[in-house]
């Protein structure tokens, strides 16, 4: 709070920065909150396993999604199959990694999963993690 100290009259020229501030930290805040949830848009039910190497998804890691209608998103944005390949590598080559994260549906076909992932390999997309949810106890 800014308030005056001693004979001085007249207005204050200082800025009052505390509300600043406490905005600011409420953004902060919220973007912490959001920015996880952001990442799982796609809602897919994924394969339940134990827990071997922890994954926390994050927006410099690309993330393909196959829902069990058969349609891909890479993060939230839908691709056709003729494009995923070069959307991959544009984004390997702008967050400067070689992985992929692949999150398909429980409900897909072993084969379908296979397909895509052998497709993958055969373009150059050597690199490929599965990603599953943990298994409840």
């Amino acid at each position: 709070m800014a308030f005056n100290v001693g004979n001085k009259k007249g207005a204050i020229s200082e800025i009052n920065v505390t509300p600043l501030v406490d905005v600011m930290l409420v953004l902060l805040v919220i973007f912490m909150i959001t920015a996880p949830l952001m990442l799982n848009g796609i809602k897919l039910d994924l394969p339940k396993t134990k827990e071997v190497n922890p994954i926390s998804l994050n927006t410099t890691q690309v993330v393909l999604s196959y829902t069990n209608s058969g349609d891909y998103y890479i993060g939230e944005t839908k691709v056709l199959r003729s494009e995923i390949i070069s959307e991959i590598k544009a984004l390997f080559q702008k967050n400067k990694t070689d992985t992929l994260f692949l999150r398909a549906d429980f409900a897909m076909k072993y084969g379908d999963v296979a397909n895509l992932m052998s497709y993958l390999k055969r373009e150059g997309i050597l690199k490929v993690a599965l990603v599953t949810e943990i298994e409840k106890k």
